[in-house]
């Protein structure tokens, strides 16, 4: 997918561990790392003002576009 989730780094550059992101967003760990791994498929804008509250950054930090193959038909 062309879209890669940076949510580790903010993580490192926040000094602060899964758990307590996930605590703190109001998410289970196991939905975070779904997240963060890039496995998942959609997110709420709701859980993404959450995350960008909680890592005090922009959803620019944590999200990013890079060219190549889609998991997307057309329209």
């Amino acid at each position: 997918m062309p879209i890669t989730v940076d949510i580790d780094v903010m993580l490192a550059r926040r000094k602060m561990s899964v758990g307590e992101l996930a605590e703190r967003v109001g998410i289970t760990p196991a939905n975070l790392a779904v997240l963060k791994n890039g496995r998942a498929k959609a997110v709420r804008f709701a859980t993404l003002a959450a995350l960008c509250e909680a890592l005090d950054c922009q959803p620019g930090d944590l999200l990013r576009w890079q060219p190549g193959p889609s998991d997307d038909t057309p329209h």
